[in-house]
């Protein structure tokens, strides 16, 4: 566990962020990737919707 702190220190120091901000970043990497996935989801359903009109 110290250990663990002192990790969380170094990358504070580095980039000057907490570990705070560094978890709202990852939540909004993890969103941008939910939004592009759904994304290419209606994109897959448009593509069926053309074949089932042909």
């Amino acid at each position: 566990m110290c250990g663990e702190e002192t990790v969380k220190n170094v990358w504070r120091e580095k980039d000057g962020k907490s570990g705070r901000e560094r978890e709202r970043e990852r939540e909004r990497e993890r969103e941008r990737e939910r939004e592009r996935e759904r994304e290419r989801e209606r994109e897959r359903e448009r593509e069926r919707e053309k074949e089932r009109e042909r």
